[in-house]
């Protein structure tokens, strides 16, 4: 069976070629004719088109094409410079798309790094055990910082998500910020906190918790069991219940997940992932799912994940996935 992800490099290479040739003025009918020749060789021809159309839609280029037959594939609208050759624009253009993924996960790296205490890498994960004896196991691609004093414990989460079995101690609560929009306050209890860029949840295995989001003055107690969600747009805060024995999957190498977005499922994935992941449909990115996903196949995850709703998991390159309904 034709996979994307078989598709080798040199057959990629002259199906974005093709993008170029095509896309240029003295287009004549015999290009289309040989390009139409060049499409029915295979099917893996067939896919190569189809990875270069979504390489160059990513990249905010999306154009139709009138050809005869194939004229429902998209094709990216590119004129290129005079005295530029096609491999120079591909090549430019690949890296273009290489350096906007690099600003995207590198530079919040950075900062992250010079305000974390503890983090990790992409599918680490690490367990640290702090100066008052609490254990904190983080998660891949994660990061906190703490800051403790003789009457207050406090850790921010920076990224990711982690799990807290907290040291009792009465005279010193024990907080957790997520990024000034959610406190959480215990005294000695276990729970799990993940953040995405939608939103901040937070399980509770055992003990109690007071939670607060300062943005609309909300609070809510917790108890063994208890799944609260924090929309981080609105700072709406709400509950619902999960398994206990269900929490924090994610340190035995399972993702379980409870009516939350594929686009918050796919930012936790992500963590595991060397490729930058990205939902080209908002309509995609915005349906609920519950399941249970295998961490150490992030890729096989990702089809899991989409693949009910008829979506594709699009193997552009080594360094990018895309997610459609196409």
């Amino acid at each position: 069976m034709t996979r994307h992800d078989q598709i080798d490099e040199e057959l990629l290479e002259e199906a974005m070629d093709w993008f170029l040739r095509l896309r240029e003025p003295s287009r004549s009918s015999s290009d289309e004719q040989d390009f139409t020749a060049w499409i029915r060789r295979s099917p893996l021809h067939q896919a190569a088109w189809t990875k270069a159309c979504r390489t160059w839609e990513v990249m905010g280029e999306t154009s139709p094409v009138n050809m005869p037959e194939w004229q429902n594939l998209r094709q990216p609208r590119y004129a290129r410079p005079r005295g530029i050759g096609r491999r120079m624009i591909i090549g430019a253009g690949l890296a273009a798309l290489a350096a906007c993924l690099i600003a995207i996960v590198v530079g919040p790296t950075i900062l992250m790094r010079s305000q974390a205490d503890y983090m990790t890498a992409t599918a680490q994960v690490r367990r640290v055990t702090l100066e008052d004896g609490t254990i904190v196991d983080l998660s891949a691609t994660s990061a906190i910082a703490v800051d403790f004093s003789d009457d207050g414990r406090r850790v921010k989460i920076l990224s990711g998500e982690a799990f807290f079995d907290v040291k009792p101690d009465p005279s010193r609560p024990f907080i957790v910020n997520v990024g000034g929009e959610l406190d959480i306050t215990v005294v000695g209890t276990a729970f799990d906190v993940n953040v995405t860029p939608q939103l901040a949840t937070v399980q509770l295995a055992h003990g109690a918790v007071d939670l607060s989001a300062p943005k609309n003055g909300a609070r809510m107690k917790l108890r063994p069991g208890d799944f609260a969600s924090l929309d981080r747009d609105s700072g709406h805060l709400s509950k619902s219940s999960v398994d206990v024995d269900a929490i924090a999957s994610w340190r035995d190498g399972k993702l379980f997940v409870q009516d939350v977005p594929i686009s918050s499922v796919v930012a936790t994935l992500q963590r595991y992932h060397p490729a930058w992941i990205t939902v080209a449909s908002g309509e995609l990115g915005a349906r609920r799912v519950t399941g249970l996903y295998d961490l150490s196949d992030p890729d096989r995850a990702l089809e899991a994940l989409v693949s009910p709703y008829g979506a594709s998991v699009h193997h552009v390159s080594p360094y990018l996935r895309v997610l459609s309904l196409f």
